[in-house]
């Protein structure tokens, strides 16, 4: 096939940058904060079809849908999958803060000093629309594939909203794929903000949501009282030196350490012996960590600190995604040779850009790495340390050169006709 450099050149030429800016600024000015993921939908549906990807979509839960699609080459490449979700987080706060200027309004997608701002720039809708323009890229420029290339983009990732947040879309994309209804895929690329690195391994997690119980009594009484709050002491204690034994005993090259982070505390009572005690932590786990492992070590640590303390404990785990606790870690090796491709895509679209790395965050690869057996790797345009917050957006450059960088990864991937 054509050379690498030659066939960035190529691309690079045939971009247009004006329809690439337009097609993302249209995906921001679809509000899809969690739960009205229709509205976007819609919107890549007609993109879609006008790319010839012959969409469909199915609800995964009433009025909220997926979509899918794929272009199908000569039957003589493998099939490539770009997958994303189409939901995003709230906006409350966003108009107050910005009152007054360009960025005001978080579904404008205002182009301000070189960046694309806006709810769900970076994450992900960067990432959707520059997997999208990528074939179109290449229609511009005349570049046929033997391979396939499939979308498909889900919605309820995003926590945050009552009673979403759980995977409900791809779970429900997951058992389609099992079933035989869409064809299975042989990589992904999973269009999470990575400014152009390439994350191959992420971090696992789960939440746990603790409720320490003694029994309350007048002040002047206490010792009718089984003081919560003081039993919590001896478990966050005990918590925080299991954090430091996780720490201490294992570091991934691209993950990192793990730890067991307490994000917030609740208890006491009105001048009496505080009865009830809550709080919430975060446990990072690490590649080849086991959630149920990792959820019994905790208990076994919480249990132990409150032995002998009359207090009771209850633990509710609120965020299973792939598993009922949470989100499992994954990694693929780096050194796979697709992987190593795309890498030299991105550096190519991009000098700098394209090192392989970790995500510092879970999404939803599990779901095809375990379940599927498909390789999987986040890559995309936009900043995770921007997105959630009042200053999510992206970078024009970064955005245009991830459009390249992808295109260049389809045609080495899928192979082409005219090489």
């Amino acid at each position: 096939m054509t050379g690498g450099n030659t066939l960035q050149e190529r691309l690079k030429s045939a971009l247009d940058a004006d329809a690439a800016v337009a097609l993302l600024k249209g995906a921001i000015a679809r509000e899809s904060v969690t739960g009205n993921e229709a509205n976007f939908v819609s919107y890549l549906q007609e993109q879609m079809q006008t790319l010839g990807l012959a969409p469909q979509s199915a609800d995964f839960l009433p009025g909220r849908p997926n979509v899918w699609g794929a272009r199908k080459g000569r039957g003589e490449g493998p099939r490539l999958l770009f997958i994303g979700h189409t939901d995003t987080v709230h906006v409350r706060g966003w108009a107050e803060h910005w009152k007054g200027t360009e960025r005001e309004d978080p579904f404008s997608g205002a182009v301000i000093d070189g960046e694309i701002w806006g709810r769900g720039s970076g994450d992900l809708k960067a990432g959707i629309t520059a997997s999208l323009s990528a074939l179109a890229l290449l229609d511009r420029a005349g570049i046929k594939l033997k391979g396939d290339v499939a979308y498909a983009f889900v919605g309820d990732e995003e926590s945050g909203e009552p009673d979403t947040g759980v995977s409900a879309g791809i779970k429900d994309l997951t058992q389609r794929f099992e079933s035989g209804e869409i064809e299975k895929p042989d990589f992904a690329v999973y269009v999470e903000p990575t400014q152009l690195s390439i994350f191959p391994a992420q971090m696992g997690f789960f939440i746990a949501d603790v409720t320490i119980t003694g029994k309350s009594a007048y002040f002047g009484v206490p010792e009718e009282g089984v003081d919560a709050l003081k039993a919590t002491h001896r478990v966050l204690e005990a918590i925080w030196r299991h954090s430091d034994a996780i720490g201490a005993r294992a570091s991934h090259p691209l993950v990192g350490r793990g730890f067991a982070l307490v994000t917030g505390i609740e208890g006491g009572g009105y001048i009496a012996v505080p009865g009830e005690c809550r709080f919430s932590l975060i446990r990072k786990l690490l590649p080849g960590e086991a959630l149920d492992d990792a959820v019994g070590e905790l208990e076994s640590v919480i249990n132990e600190a409150i032995s002998g303390t009359g207090t009771t404990v209850a633990i509710n785990y609120p965020a299973g995604r792939d598993h009922p606790h949470g989100g499992s870690p994954t990694e693929v090796d780096p050194e796979r040779a697709d992987i190593q491709a795309l890498a030299a895509s991105m550096n190519g679209a991009l000098p700098g850009r394209g090192a392989i790395a970790g995500a510092p965050y879970w999404s939803e690869a599990p779901f095809l790495i375990e379940r599927l057996g498909c390789p999987t790797v986040y890559c995309a345009p936009g900043d995770i340390t921007n997105c959630h917050t009042f200053e999510e957006r992206v970078s024009v450059e970064e955005y245009l050169a991830g459009i390249v960088g992808f295109a260049s990864f389809i045609a080495g991937y899928c192979g082409t006709q005219n090489a």
